[in-house]
């Protein structure tokens, strides 16, 4: 993932924001008497990105990925509308509990920017529903220069988007967060409609590391820089996650990238043991027996 990459990490500043004020008043009204619900995963499971995470003679990557993680972001329906039958196998193929949190087709989102879409994303929901139980939110990235003109197309989407199928939102145009009466009514038209505002967390657009929530789900998209800092931050995740779930907080959507995505089950690894020990979860650790060095 190249998005937000820079040739020296070492000179960025990761320090947090801090937790959004508004994000605490939408916390505190939440029932803390319902389950935690935590799922952490890579965004791809092909063996050519993952180098080394398989074992030698591994068949199936997405059996053996899904035996690991509890969680995949699932890119590939970025590029291409993947027919019903397709949903059907990966849903067979994985465990109970897993989920798989779909991207929208780029055809919606970047092509046709929103507009006359209604055809696509019918098709789009009539095949990634048919992975029932295991479909979890689907994740709708827009163009970085998709800015707020277009306000009334992200308003019409969101507002007639089914409400019974979960939905975050990623905008990258710098405008959405830095101009203040523009993310009020952004965040506003998230959380009227029960829609997540997506948490970037990359070297190159920390203005996107908003850390403001709409609804009760963290969604964030953790991109590594392969660089010694990004277990750091990975750290701090853990106490800001262990904050908002003291807060209210039930439902924690957390995705790794790397721009070598070959480290990106090593960071994956770290960050579910911590998790464990700080949340009192309980997930697998991946590969647990080559990661003890990390631990």
């Amino acid at each position: 993932m190249k998005f937000g990459k820079v040739e020296q990490p070492e000179l960025v500043d990761f320090s947090f924001p801090k937790t959004h004020k508004d994000t605490e008043r939408v916390l505190s009204s939440l029932d803390k008497n319902e389950e935690l619900s935590v799922f952490v995963g890579c965004a791809k499971w092909n063996k050519a990105d993952l180098k080394g995470f398989y074992p030698r003679g591994t068949k199936d990557e997405l059996i053996y990925y899904s035996s690991q993680f509890n969680s995949i972001e699932l890119n590939a329906t970025f590029y291409r509308q993947f027919p019903p039958e397709q949903f059907e196998k990966w849903k067979n193929k994985t465990p109970e509990g897993f989920k798989f949190f779909p991207k929208l087709t780029q055809d919606i989102s970047h092509w046709k920017r929103l507009q006359g879409v209604a055809d696509l994303v019918n098709y789009y929901l009539d095949a990634a529903t048919r992975l029932e139980e295991k479909l979890g939110t689907i994740f709708l990235q827009l163009h970085a220069n998709f800015g707020p003109k277009n306000f009334d197309r992200l308003q019409n989407f969101v507002e007639g988007w089914p409400t019974e199928i979960p939905l975050t939102v990623e905008c990258r145009h710098t405008d959405w967060f830095t101009d203040v009466s523009v993310a009020s009514e952004f965040y506003e038209l998230l959380e009227k409609n029960g829609v997540s505002n997506t948490i970037v967390d990359t070297a190159g657009r920390r203005d996107m590391m908003h850390m403001r929530l709409t609804n009760n789900e963290a969604f964030i998209r953790y991109v590594g820089a392969n660089h010694s800092s990004d277990y750091g931050r990975l750290d701090d995740w853990v106490i800001r996650l262990s904050e908002w779930v003291n807060l209210g907080l039930r439902n924690i959507h957390f995705f790794v990238h790397q721009n070598l995505e070959v480290e990106s089950p090593l960071l994956a690894a770290y960050f579910i043991n911590k998790l464990n020990a700080t949340l009192g979860t309980n997930l697998k650790i991946p590969n647990e027996e080559l990661q003890q060095s990390l631990f």
